[in-house]
């Protein structure tokens, strides 16, 4: 049996063993009760402990206890019958609890009776944890407990065992739209919203006062809803009501520099030209960019706020402190906040004798990756900045002059990266409230219905109040269908790769040379040849040898590679491989890739000097092991290289569309460096991101969609500094026609995984150019109504459309309308409908006031499209003119490759392009 530590000794009563044939299910109970208990028992002398829903007491002898408590009353197994007695009655006049017809929220028992005796289920792991713990084994006793079993059933609910693993609260998220109280909310609001949203749970449960325990998220500022734990029967009723938006299930969700400026333009050689946006929009001077994701390391040098100004006006944030320490921000690192209120709720759904621990109440950054992010989009100007002598140079975000923001989320707890949906709607609401102009938001999950997705939810009332959400597309890539954060009102940003690489050159004794990627201190590599051991042959005795040649841990003998150069095969988790590598005393590793990954390799931060080489590559170096005596090699330590052929290629682990929710809308929007990016980290881990790493870097390097997200973010940024009065859409467009489609050297942007040209299923509308989206010439723009009608056309009825508006701002669904004509930057026909189509877009005029534009449309293959008109003359600067495009299969052609076909329209003054990306289904 589990129990706690302190009574792992004691002697097991006799009724122990009766326990033990049972298998438990009790459910959670609301905080409050279950607190009230723990006080009560320590108030009468006892000593409680909290384990697998049960409470474990010892009494001033230290004899052992295990209690249930059971609606009205409590019952006890124990040795000592004139204590127990006296307990139930001291809990009797106590509390005089009266019945309740919810005993499935009370901390309780669901019984069911057998031939066998009675069994109480707890949790889907039951059978697995009884034989893990030999619980199994005991004889069955005759059960004593007759009353309690008449009671259980008589007014408890009988469930098979099989059913138990249904039965449980779980955390849900119910949505319910916008709130009625407006855009400035008052304290009264909130609290109101939260007494409405407790009225409201209780109408389902017969009691406010229980819902109010088992709500521990109310949006009661701009998003409309709540965050409870619920069953399941419960959930689905709540579903049904007129006034909900959504009702979803909580789910884990993911986390998806010195050199990335420079690549992106925005300075050369270390100087910044006069025609840089950074001039041009004063670096993003300002601008406030808040960042939802793992918290922040508030003392890097990249949050430094010499030389700024003081805080905007505007801002309403907060400085939160932690429970044990205060939190200090300043004038460049405006807020710090930490929601974990939902994801302490699904940890209680796990185990309901889940007890917080101090690393779920601290905005300080325990990952690494929210101020990796958060400097990345603002962080302000670091010199002589580099990874182990590698990447050197001046780190910066996107914006060096914004004002930060950092909403922690994302949490570790046991270990494993979480970000929960009710906490991450969370930090929406109070971001929105703080004064944000840009939300980055490098996180997600598998896509989702819109209104299902906590980022949907969260940035759907971003937009409604006039702010710009950034999010990552996702690293699930190359597949097709992957790509999330999806929604129109979101700019979703996939990964690319940069002209920067971090190598090692391995030679083998054969005069052989081999490249691989490479990040590590630098080694004692004094000599020019070591000798080169495969694992296989360095392994300890009564190993497998598929063990040993992956380098598995307690696999390798350190007094067979002392001094040599170690190869292991399978790159998955290298960094522990390498660190096995060094205590074993070898002076490198070459880490070779498994059949399975080919050529797809990350950077990781080693602990000895390491080349990391595609599979190819991998199996010339043990040919030449195996077909030589004594076979050697020099390899170099970690160096820097610049490599235009490299560039902008779509990484392998971007997600991929097409979009898997609305494919009339075209995702990912836009790539962005994502690949070997150096940015600001935290003291509390180290580089490799293990937990047995105890080296410590202020810089470090990471690969993902989470790193080209925050680029993307400090870019809208500055064009939000240059253009205070633009939409997010507005924003958005500029960003998205004036990307580009080739790499440095003027060819097509190719797949990182083939090598051959990318679609735009794989960047969107391109590489992001920042110098050209200051000044764009024409947008699409977009308002709220536009997005609500878009709502509409997808199906959505008046009765939830005004859900989201304001009584006194009514929006009436228009009559037909059709998501083809959805005033998207990007254009995709996923159903070329009876050989014909044609969709229409308006543009607004942001440059020159008087101005003409001409229509270039590329040749897409096996369609026919013409522009009408194809020439517009704008006479004002804000005027909006109307195009349409149709679409027509040309005679028999058939796309050769794919059943989507791809092409490019642009409109042209002779000095802007503005580009739309145009993607057509044939079949």
């Amino acid at each position: 049996m589990n129990q706690p530590r302190e009574f792992e000794n004691q002697a097991q009563p006799e009724y122990v063993c009766k326990l033990r044939k049972t298998l438990y299910c009790l459910k959670q109970a609301p905080r409050v009760y279950y607190g009230k208990i723990t006080k009560f028992l320590i108030q009468s002398g006892y000593s409680v402990a909290h384990v697998n829903s049960r409470l474990f007491v010892k009494d001033s002898k230290g004899k052992l206890a295990t209690m249930l408590v059971y609606m009205d009353e409590l019952i006890l197994a124990g040795d000592n019958e004139e204590k127990i007695r006296s307990l139930r009655e001291k809990w009797s006049v106590h509390f005089q609890m009266k019945k309740h017809h919810q005993l499935k929220h009370f901390l309780g028992l669901q019984v069911d009776q057998t031939e066998d005796g009675i069994f109480l289920c707890q949790q889907k792991y039951a059978k697995d944890l009884l034989k893990k713990f030999g619980m199994l084994e005991c004889k069955l006793i005759s059960i004593p407990w007759k009353s309690m079993q008449n009671r259980a059933r008589m007014k408890a609910n009988i469930y098979k065992m099989e059913q138990c693993s249904k039965s449980f609260l779980q955390p849900y998220v119910v949505y319910l739209g916008s709130h009625s109280h407006g855009s400035n909310p008052t304290s009264h609001d909130i609290n109101r919203a939260r007494i409405k949203h407790h009225e409201f749970l209780g109408s389902f449960l017969g009691s406010v006062e229980e819902a109010a325990g088992l709500i521990f998220h109310s949006y009661g500022r701009y998003i409309n809803g709540f965050g409870a734990v619920l069953e399941e029967e419960h959930a689905k009723q709540i579903a049904r009501h007129p006034e909900v938006v959504s009702v979803f299930l909580e789910e884990g969700i993911d986390l998806h520099t010195t050199r990335s400026w420079e690549f992106l333009g925005l300075e050369k050689d270390n100087q910044i030209p006069p025609d840089s946006a950074w001039n041009k929009a004063r670096f993003g001077e300002d601008v406030i960019i808040g960042n939802l994701d793992s918290g922040v390391w508030p003392e890097s040098q990249s949050f430094t706020d010499e030389g700024m100004g003081p805080i905007p006006d505007r801002w309403q944030g907060t400085c939160q402190n932690d429970t044990n320490k205060a939190i200090t921000c300043n004038r460049k690192l405006i807020g710090i906040r930490y929601i974990s209120e939902g994801l302490i709720e699904s940890c209680r759904a796990m185990n309901s004798s889940f007890l917080v621990p101090e690393n779920l109440t601290t905005s300080i950054d325990h990952n690494g990756h929210g101020t990796h992010t958060l400097s990345t989009a603002g962080g302000s100007f670091v010199s002589n900045v580099s990874l182990y002598g590698m990447g050197y140079g001046t780190a910066k975000g996107g914006s060096p002059k914004a004002r930060l923001a950092a909403y922690k989320v994302c949490w570790k707890p046991n270990g494993a990266n979480l970000c929960n949906a009710a906490d991450i709607i969370a930090g929406f609401d109070v971001a929105i409230h703080d004064g944000v102009d840009i939300i980055s938001a490098s996180l997600g999950s598998k896509p989702k219905e819109h209104f299902e997705s906590s980022v949907a939810v969260g940035s759907f009332h971003a937009m409604m109040h006039g702010i710009l959400v950034v999010a990552s597309a996702g690293n699930s890539g190359p597949a097709e269908k992957t790509v999330d954060n999806v929604p129109p009102w979101v700019l979703t940003v996939g990964a690319s790769t940069t002209d920067r690489e971090f190598s090692s050159y391995v030679t083998l004794g054969n005069k052989m040379v081999i490249k691989g990627a490479s990040i590590a201190e630098k080694g004692s590599l004094t000599q020019d040849f070591y000798p080169l051991i495969a694992g296989e042959a360095a392994k300890v005795a009564n190993v497998s040898n598929e063990d040993a040649t992956q380098c598995k841990n307690g696999t390798i003998d350190p007094e067979k590679v002392k001094g040599k150069i170690l190869i292991c095969y399978d790159a998955k988790l290298g960094d522990a491989k390498g660190q096995q590598a060094a205590q074993a005393g070898a002076v490198g590793m070459i880490l070779a890739n498994s059949r399975e990954d080919q050529n797809i390799s990350l950077n990781m931060v080693h602990f000895l000097p390491t080349a990391y080489v595609n599979y190819k590559d991998g199996q010339s170096v043990y040919a030449y092991i195996y077909n030589t005596k004594n076979p050697v090699a020099s390899m170099t330590n970690s160096i820097t290289e610049f490599n235009k052929n490299s560039s902008r290629m779509t990484s392998f682990f971007s997600a991929r569309g097409p979009n898997s929710i609305d494919p009339a809308i075209l995702k990912p929007d836009v790539i962005a460096p994502g690949v070997d990016i150096i940015a600001a980290y935290t003291n509390e881990y180290g580089p490799s991101h293990e937990e047995f790493d105890p080296r410590r870097v202020p810089y470090n390097v990471m690969s993902g969609t989470s790193m080209a997200c925050p680029h993307v973010a400090g870019i809208a940024g500055l064009v939000k500094t240059l253009h205070p009065d633009w939409s997010p859409a507005a924003i958005k467009s500029a960003i998205m026609t004036t990307a580009t489609t080739e790499d440095s050297s003027k060819h097509p942007i190719l797949d990182q995984v083939t090598g051959q040209k990318a679609t735009p299923f794989a960047y969107g509308a391109g590489h992001v150019n920042p110098n050209s989206a200051l000044d764009p010439g024409l947008v699409y723009d977009l308002g709220p109504g536009d997005y609500l009608a878009y709502l509409c056309g997808l199906g959505y009825n008046q009765s939830i459309i005004d859900l989201f508006t304001q009584p006194k701002e009514p929006f009436k669904c228009p009559g037909p309308f059709s998501i083809a004509d959805f005033n998207y930057p990007s254009i995709a026909v996923p159903n070329l409908v009876n050989g014909s189509m044609t969709v229409s877009r308006r543009l607004k005029n942001v440059g020159t006031p008087t101005c003409t534009y001409k229509a270039q449309i590329t040749e897409i293959v096996g369609v026919s499209a013409v522009v009408e008109p194809i020439t517009m003359n704008f006479t004002k600067y804000g005027e909006e003119l109307t195009f349409k495009i149709t679409f027509s299969v040309k005679g028999n052609d058939k796309p050769v490759a794919t059943d989507y076909v791809f092409g490019e329209l642009v409109w042209s003054d002779g000095f802007h392009n503005v580009k739309s990306t145009i993607a057509v289904k044939l079949q």
